[in-house]
């Protein structure tokens, strides 16, 4: 089996074993970092990637995407102009606009599960409408990147499909009822171009070229719940790029304040998710502020007393999507010349990026979440301070599990269910490594919540 992440910064493939789960090789290709890319260049990383044949042998695959970006197609599936990401927050006035015209959070909340903000495809095609008014009339069909790569990797045969979990991401497909809202998709861009169809966790997008089977594919974070094995109770907190906070649930949720959204997940159940857009980056950039990297970072921080002695920092970088603060930028509250060490600002780096985090997971409990445990994953996760201070704040056990890709393993497990064709995907052995739990922090929480709710909108 193969499994394929393609994420902003890299695509990342894996040949596993079906029965075990067990990662035979793997290869990698990075992205440019930019906010606005042509797929192109994912196909061209996919290739380079599997260089070698790679997957030659594979008897299925499926592809794990970023969620939420932007690709028009003309009428002869070609792309019309460079997708837009996830992560490019241009389109946060059009999202605004979008949930005024429908009557506030709740009607969206409803519609769809979620409250759409510049990361969701909807409010970039309201963009596109209002800035490349040509572009937006020749836009025949809209699909995602997941949807894109898939159908790359078939060969271009038939048309793109998408499944329940990157669907949910549009803005446009209601986790609740199974449907398109063909409607909001007209409101954002002037006309309803195609969509693709939707499968279900073990239906078939088709062959590759080699005449492997091709999975659904879905979302990076459907991908990665399935990857790491969650279940009811478990709540994943992934450290990436962006930090999300998600949970295999039964029941579709539709939270009116817009902080947690309503996806559903890989499985045919449902995946309430809180995204913020600063993770590992803050610890990238407070490290490269201290001249030191992640292992340095996470010493200096360990060195330091909970709190950083009254020094707080609030982590948005690169504006935030939760709280919906798109033209935020960071701050750093509470420096005296007592507190200026390199050990109390490594501390409130990592404090300020958990605390967002620590928010999402009160978020998701407020819709009726129990949270049981704590899954942590990704880049950052494999740092000791991380792991420490996140017991603290999170005041649940934080498991660790073996670092891992786990998103392309999740589409690995996809693409093994559907060659299975069993009611639960294959049960591959947890790969923890250990539990963290940690005193509670409360105080620190309270600071970095006073230096939160104090600053303006932008």
């Amino acid at each position: 089996m193969a499994g394929v992440d393609c994420s902003t910064q890299a695509t990342k493939v894996v040949v596993v074993d079906a029965r075990s789960g067990q990662v035979v090789r793997q290869g990698r290709a990075s992205h440019p970092a930019v906010t606005e890319i042509a797929p192109e260049a994912w196909w061209d990383a996919f290739q380079a990637a599997t260089t070698g044949g790679l997957i030659a042998d594979v008897s299925a695959v499926a592809v794990g995407g970023q969620q939420h970006g932007m690709i028009c197609l003309d009428d002869a599936g070609e792309t019309i102009r460079p997708a837009l990401l996830w992560n490019d927050t241009r389109s946060a006035a059009a999202a605004a606009d979008l949930v005024a015209e429908l009557g506030g959070p709740g009607e969206w909340a409803r519609a769809t599960g979620s409250v759409p903000v510049a990361s969701f495809t909807v409010t970039k095609l309201r963009w596109l409408a209002e800035h490349e008014l040509q572009a937006a009339k020749r836009t025949a069909s809209v699909v995602l990147p997941h949807d894109w790569l898939t159908w790359m990797i078939g060969g271009r045969r038939g048309v793109p499909f998408t499944d329940r979990g990157d669907a949910s991401g549009t803005g446009y497909w209601s986790p609740a009822t199974g449907d398109y809202r063909l409607d909001l998709l007209e409101r954002a861009l002037g006309h309803r171009p195609d969509v693709p169809g939707v499968l279900g966790p073990i239906e078939t997008a088709g062959r590759t070229t080699e005449g492997a089977v091709l999975g659904p594919g879905t979302g990076d974070n459907m991908a990665a719940a399935l990857g790491v094995g969650a279940g009811i109770g478990d709540v994943v907190v992934s450290l990436g790029t962006s930090g999300t906070a998600f949970t295999v649930h039964h029941a579709p949720s539709a939270d009116a304040t817009g902080a947690v959204a309503g996806f559903a997940d890989a499985t045919g159940r449902f995946l309430p998710l809180v995204c913020t857009l600063n993770a590992a980056r803050v610890l990238d950039a407070v490290a490269t502020l201290l001249g030191t990297d992640h292992d340095g970072l996470s010493t200096l921080a360990m060195a330091a007393a909970p709190g950083a002695d009254g020094l707080v920092l609030l982590p948005y970088l690169e504006g935030e999507r939760t709280p919906n603060r798109p033209r935020a930028t960071g701050l750093l509250a509470g420096l005296r010349g007592a507190n200026a060490s390199p050990e109390n600002l490594a501390r409130a780096a990592v404090e300020g990026m958990l605390c967002g985090l620590a928010d999402a997971l009160d978020a998701l409990r407020r819709t009726g979440v129990q949270v049981h445990r704590i899954l942590l994953i990704g880049g950052a996760a494999r740092s000791p301070a991380v792991q420490r201070i996140a017991a603290a704040l999170f005041e649940a056990p934080v498991a660790i599990p073996r670092p891992r890709e786990y998103v392309a393993q999740g589409a690995a497990r996809q693409a093994a269910w559907v060659l299975a064709g069993t009611p639960e995907p294959p049960a591959w052995p947890a790969t923890l490594t250990g539990t963290v739990e940690s005193d509670p922090t409360p105080d620190v929480r309270a600071a970095y919540a006073a230096v939160r709710d104090n600053q303006p909108e932008d």
